[in-house]
């Protein structure tokens, strides 16, 4: 089921309401089984007796409520629930309440607006809607703030290099300590800020002493401190080596001093420890900072890797486990030998929230039990590597200031807790490169561990890599042959299967989504999961962004892999949680097959192939100024001059010429002066190439090196398009016009064909198999075109299809002022064109099967099923063949 088809079925039973049947037809609109809800309609699964009630164990309470008022019956129904329903209903049909017991969300609104709501009821549907958390405002604020202390600090110590940049860095860790510490009861209230406010000149000048000596005392235990003065000697000895190492604190104006004041100012006790990482990977450099959020992972897209990692599966088994103080203290066992692993941790963000969520559910479960122990959970069992050595540190230092953090909560509810200081070891952040070290050493397996594996490591595709990350990769894939056109992150993928095979452990890391799709696929999954590993979840495509302004929206997928075990598996689209039987290497519920390059088309005899190339230095391509004056003075120039389609030129509506000169034109050209200067030029720079290929060309250098046309017609289709776009643009061209390099061209098909490659059903295929160039669509005829499943269609069926062509067509051509790229941008696209569309999509489907697809997600299951039963067909077919061949040989002999 998807949305649509709720919401339209929702209208429906709106609209032709019956108060006798509404419970049951709602529970139908979400597909409950028809065989339970008969039962329940003729009383025998309804848990309840009085008149009015419909109670469906684990799924539903319902009451009518005429008398009393709602909210105070849905709040009471609620406390009393007895059979674990996951939703509690109360109407009177004029305002309709309803309550997840699970995650505490609630709606109330006019019985009128439930098909707007359609989706609070999906857990029905087996859609879970993700809860994430929402972005802390004090975060990107503070963010904010120590930004613009580093650029006035900058105006002050116009210095840059590496080891001034360093000691900043260091100094505004250190600061950052000190206004947490002042505001989270480490210090005093504002001991920090107060002391500054009252002990430095208001000009500055002597502010950078009083710091060196401020950070002296902190590395002093109180008891071997002599003759300090009483306003320093106040503030406690801190350890952990924070403030071991001495540095040259920058020089402070009047305006710096009074920023940092302000800074301090601010309250910090509310802040997620892991910005201070984010600070230091942003406000460090202007072109870096990206408004502080090009770097900066938020805890909302956090959440997304370790709740399916372990939360999720952590919080049922509380839950299960509530009333029975033996899985209660077995889940306390549980969570205090749970190790944490970020193999590419940066500044800790991942470590840090999981610490919180973990120490959160001990807090939870000692609240069940009703104990007065201390937390054991431990930052010994948090591991990172990190290859800069400065976050490496700062991933320490937000470690001991999240566990300051809950620790401080705990108290506040149980009214006990560890004491702050002084510091102690915090975690195991290793500095080192990932890629280099053994992980087993980082983090050290034992019998009974239970570890997982998570972050956020490096993408960088092939063009981005350095040398050195290039030979990261040739040692990763050593047993495997050499790498080819993959990502950096996958090193991490082949490191973390490594790890995890056979043990108690899974893994789960953001990923750009390239390694999902196109031709990477079937170059690194085969060795990733091998015959142990599976794919356990997935959310599929969509954008890492936070609340920060001006964030940086990277398109990427997340993936966590595990031991093959029988427990469900989940794909996240959207907001939707779907269970499903396997998750494939495309992240599709779909068996594991790889989509492998192909010579011919799978389902069609008209080929696709590349464009023409001119390889002339440009001397054969004219500009619509330079084509008109050539045809005034030549009448014959109109002869040897066509159009030409590049993706720019086909979109945009840019128009641009070339020389097209056929050998019996040839005579005829060269009396043209200016056709046979652009030849000698083509000439020239032919021969002037190092390959046999360019001098070869030499030889005709009136000519591109391909001269490809249709007989009537040739399809246009751009190989690179924006991922915006719900459909590729193609068009079909007439004889006077050429198509180039690198764009694909069918020459003289069917015209049936394109409205098929303009489907819905085809641009699943291309979101899934196709590359990308950055986030747009990489059009490719061997790894889309050719291996496209499209069955045998009647005659009637191609008709259809024509059909659909030619309104689509003929509703671009009511807006000929349009260029293709204004008619397919998808908050533009004229209302007639959408319908034409829409049409000639239920047309292709109809090809596949007489039902209507309802989500994608199932168009994409078919389509694989398909690919699958034709490719087994073809090599059936080969087989049959080759013994037939070899049978005739025998009796030839």
């Amino acid at each position: 089921m998807n949305a649509s088809e709720i919401e339209k079925k929702l209208l429906d039973l709106i609209s032709n309401f019956n108060k006798e049947t509404f419970i049951y037809k709602l529970l139908l609109v979400y597909n409950l089984p028809k065989a339970t809800i008969t039962r329940l309609q003729k009383g025998t699964a309804n848990l309840s007796e009085n008149e009015g009630e419909v109670s469906l164990k684990k799924k539903l309470f319902f009451r009518e409520e005429y008398k009393e008022d709602l909210h105070l019956t849905i709040s009471k129904i609620t406390k009393e629930i007895k059979h674990d329903q996951r939703f509690v209903i109360v109407t009177d049909y004029k305002t309709f309440l309803a309550m997840d017991t699970r995650t505490g969300a609630g709606l109330d609104i006019p019985f009128k607006d439930l098909p707007k709501n359609y989706d609070f009821f999906l857990p029905w549907a087996g859609m879970e809607k993700a809860q994430h958390q929402e972005e802390n405002p004090a975060d990107v604020k503070a963010a904010v703030k120590m930004a613009r202390l580093f650029d006035e600090i900058k105006k002050d110590n116009p210095d840059d290099s590496p080891e001034f940049i360093h000691e900043l860095n260091v100094f505004l860790s250190r600061l950052l300590f000190c206004f947490f510490a002042e505001d989270t009861n480490i210090f005093t209230d504002s001991q920090f800020t107060n002391s500054i406010e009252s002990h430095t000149q208001t000009d500055g000048s002597d502010l950078d002493s009083y710091l060196e000596n401020l950070f002296k005392v902190l590395d002093i235990p109180n008891n071997q401190r002599e003759n300090l003065p009483t306003f320093l000697n106040a503030f406690p000895y801190v350890n952990g080596s924070l403030f071991t190492t001495k540095i040259n604190v920058p020089t402070f104006s009047s305006k710096s001093r009074k920023v940092l004041i302000e800074s301090g100012r601010q309250d910090w006790s509310n802040i997620n420890p892991d910005i201070f990482g984010s600070m230091f990977q942003a406000v460090i450099s202007v072109d870096q900072r990206g408004s502080l959020g090009q770097h900066y992972t938020s805890v909302p897209n956090i959440m997304k890797v370790i709740e399916p990692l372990f939360l999720n599966d952590l919080k049922e088994a509380f839950e299960d486990a509530k009333g029975n103080h033996k899985k209660l203290n077995e889940l306390l066992f549980r969570l205090k030998n749970i190790k944490i692993f970020d193999p590419a941790c940066g500044s800790g963000n991942f470590l840090i929230i999981a610490y919180k969520e973990l120490r959160t559910l001990e807090m939870q479960v000692f609240k069940e039990l009703g104990t007065m122990a201390l937390s054991e959970i431990s930052l010994s069992k948090f591991y990172g590597i990190e290859l800069d050595d400065f976050a490496h540190e700062i991933a320490i230092l937000a470690l001991w200031l999240v566990e300051h953090q809950m620790n401080v909560a705990f108290f506040k509810e149980f009214g006990r807790t560890n004491p702050a200081l002084p510091l102690t070891q915090a975690g195991n952040i290793v500095q080192g490169n990932a890629t280099r070290l053994d992980w087993e050493i980082v983090c050290p397996k034992n019998e009974n561990d239970e570890t997982y594996i998570l972050g956020n490591p490096p993408y960088l595709g092939g063009r981005m890599q350095n040398k050195e990350q290039k030979s990261d990769l040739e040692i990763v894939y050593l047993p495997y042959g050499k790498p080819k056109k993959v990502d950096y992150i996958t090193c991490w993928f082949f490191k973390a299967s490594e790890y995890i095979r056979g043990i108690n452990s899974k893994y789960s890391f953001v990923t750009t989504n390239s390694i999902c799709q196109g031709e990477q696929v079937s170059l690194i999954w085969p060795h990733i999961l091998n015959a142990q590993l599976e794919i356990g979840f997935a959310y599929t495509s969509f954008k890492w962004q936070n609340s920060a302004k001006d964030n940086a929206g990277v398109t990427v997928a997340i993936v966590g892999v595990r031991n093959i075990i029988n427990a469900p598996k989940y794909i996240f689209t959207n907001l939707a949680k779907v269970e499903v039987k396997n998750i494939n290497y495309y992240l599709a519920n779909s068996r594991n097959i790889f989509i492998q390059k192909r010579s011919h088309s799978l389902s069609f005899p008209f080929k696709m192939e590349y464009g023409n190339m001119a390889i002339d230095g440009g001397y054969l391509i004219l500009s619509q100024e330079e084509k008109n004056e050539l045809i005034h003075k030549y009448i014959f120039a109109k002869e040897i001059i066509k159009q030409i389609y590049g993706a720019q030129e086909f979109l945009n509506g840019i128009k641009r010429f070339c020389l097209w000169i056929k050998n019996d034109q040839l005579e005829e050209a060269n009396k043209i002066p200016e056709v046979v200067e652009r030849i000698s030029k083509v000439k020239e720079k032919r021969l002037s190439g190092n390959d046999k290929g360019s001098i070869s060309l030499a030889e005709k250098p009136h000519q591109f090196r391909e001269m490809k046309e249709g007989v009537i017609s040739a399809l246009i289709v751009p190989t690179v398009s924006s991922e915006r776009r719900k459909y590729i643009p193609l068009s079909f061209i007439d004889t006077s016009s050429v198509i180039i390099a690198p764009n694909q061209a069918i020459y003289d098909p069917e015209p049936f064909i394109m409205g098929l490659l303009s489907s819905r059903m085809h641009m699943e295929w291309v979101k899934t198999v196709a590359g990308r160039l950055k986030t747009d669509f990489r059009y490719s005829s061997s790894l889309v075109y050719n291996t496209f499943p499209f069955p045998n269609i009647s005659k009637q069926r191609k008709e259809e299809l024509t059909q659909c062509t030619l309104a689509i067509l003929d509703e671009r051509s009511k807006h000929s002022e349009k260029t293709l790229a204004q008619l397919y941008d998808p908050n533009k696209m004229p209302a007639g064109l959408k319908e034409a569309h829409r049409l000639n999509d239920l047309a292709v489907e109809r090809c596949y099967r007489s039902t209507p697809f309802t989500t994608d997600e199932e168009r994409l299951e078919y389509l694989f099923k398909l690919y699958e039963k034709m490719i087994q067909a073809e090599k059936e077919k080969e087989t049959l063949f080759a013994k037939e061949k070899k049978t005739r040989k025998t009796k030839k002999a």
